[in-house]
């Protein structure tokens, strides 16, 4: 895909607000017209700031921005005469509040990254792990440095894998041993999502998962943080190690902590991720330990003001709790449950649609109480129009079935479009 691109005024400085310094412009990128700070030159010879020519590449071009020429290799060759003709220009020009622009760093090399990954994968059968922290501080620092050098990494086929297998083996090892190393590990397998399969089987073994269940309950929030996404990202690519996730002792009470107590949405989302996977599976226990803890109503209050992904997770965990007698009966003993679950048809998004449609189906069939409260809080209206504005075809035959199961009840029922979700009582 190409992308056009456009001229805009070249920057200037002012330093002592009666003359301006106009810039030279061989030093300004002619992508964003603005000084370069790390100079790269093309095949076709022209030369670019190399963070402006990367995001250009990146983008699916392959030509030349200004001479439209087709690259005949993607590499950028560091103009350093160039660069030092800008710095000079910087020192000479401080009076006009133009500062020195720092001397780049080397992008990282594949050989060189291959080289640290090897390390890894020496040290961890080894089990030393000064040589493995050594080696993972080396590609942390990589990475921190630029997008550039964090795409490097993650691009070696060889890196999730060797990763994650350092992770396994050390938390098999011990935890509080190796905290270090699993620390820093789990900090720099979260740039490689997806997992690929052979990360995935070493992160969902026992002895990691054990470990990154203790780190959920660590005081350090980016360790923390870490440790979810990774089991969010593991259970989304494949749902085989739920059940595994499920036998560890506190981790459902962990996540209900998560999101009764929020502290940052970074932890919220992947909570919720993970407990629609556990709650999805066929375990009675878990389930019915969720909702004694009060997990429905918590998600109800929740979905009254909440941003949309949090929205849709929850919908989806509460949609999935109705698949049991019990999720049912809590659902509809909390006054909130039928008039948030109205409320959010075609409000939201779409998938928060199908949610909100197949919870009210679960609800209401062959319950007439509920068929009423449905109806009272504009339910049938709402199923209507969802069916002209169109929905997938699963969605649509739940809503036509509700409608059928609606209309004998629509006779003399007041509808009610306004709802005050706090002081909302139930009157049947």
């Amino acid at each position: 895909m190409v992308f056009s691109w456009r001229k805009k005024k070249p920057r200037s400085f002012n330093g002592d607000k009666k003359k301006e310094l106009e810039i030279p412009r061989h030093f300004l990128c002619p992508i964003t017209l603005d000084l370069m700070k790390d100079p790269v030159t093309l095949s076709s010879g022209i030369t670019y700031d190399r963070e402006s020519i990367e995001k250009w590449l990146d983008d699916g071009n392959f030509t030349c921005p200004v001479s439209d020429q087709v690259l005949r290799s993607f590499d950028q060759i560091p103009n350093h005469s160039l660069r030092k003709m800008i710095q000079d220009w910087c020192v000479e020009n401080r009076s006009y509040g133009v500062e020195r622009i720092p001397t780049p760093r080397i992008p990282v090399s594949s050989a060189e990254v291959s080289e640290v990954l090897f390390s890894i994968m020496d040290s961890t059968r080894r089990l030393d792990r000064c040589a493995c922290l050594d080696s993972l501080h080396k590609l942390k620092k990589w990475g921190l440095e630029s997008e550039r050098n964090k795409r490097c990494i993650v691009a070696n086929a060889a890196a999730a894998g060797a990763i994650a297998a350092a992770f396994d083996a050390f938390a098999g090892e011990s935890v509080d041993k190796n905290i270090n190393v699993l620390e820093e590990i789990l900090f720099v397998i979260n740039w490689m999502f997806p997992l690929t399969e052979q990360a995935q089987r070493y992160i969902g073994s026992q002895a990691s998962l054990h470990c990154i269940a203790l780190f959920l309950n660590s005081k350090d929030l980016s360790l923390k943080q870490n440790a979810i996404t990774v089991l969010a990202e593991l259970l989304s690519c494949n749902q085989k190690y739920t059940q595994a996730l499920t036998t560890i002792d506190g981790i459902n009470k962990t996540l209900f902590h998560f999101i009764n107590n929020p502290i940052c949405p970074s932890i919220t989302k992947p909570s919720l991720t993970l407990i629609y996977h556990m709650v999805s599976l066929s375990n009675e226990n878990t389930t019915t330990e969720f909702i004694n803890m009060g997990l429905i109503p918590l998600l109800l209050e929740i979905m009254i003001d909440s941003q949309k992904a949090i929205c849709e997770k929850a919908l989806a965990i509460i949609d999935q709790l109705c698949e049991t007698e019990q999720g049912r009966g809590f659902a509809y003993d909390d006054a909130l449950a039928m008039p948030v679950l109205v409320k959010k048809i075609l409000r939201v998004s779409e998938l928060a649609t199908e949610y909100s449609v197949s919870a009210i189906w679960k609800l209401s069939k062959g319950d007439e109480k509920a068929l009423m409260e449905a109806l009272q809080f504009g339910a049938f209206q709402k199923l209507l129009l969802l069916i002209q504005v169109g929905c997938n075809d699963k969605t649509k035959e739940k809503a036509t079935e509700l409608l059928k199961l609606l209309n004998p009840y629509r006779p003399g029922l007041e509808c009610i479009d306004s709802l005050d979700f706090k002081n909302i009582k139930r009157s049947f």
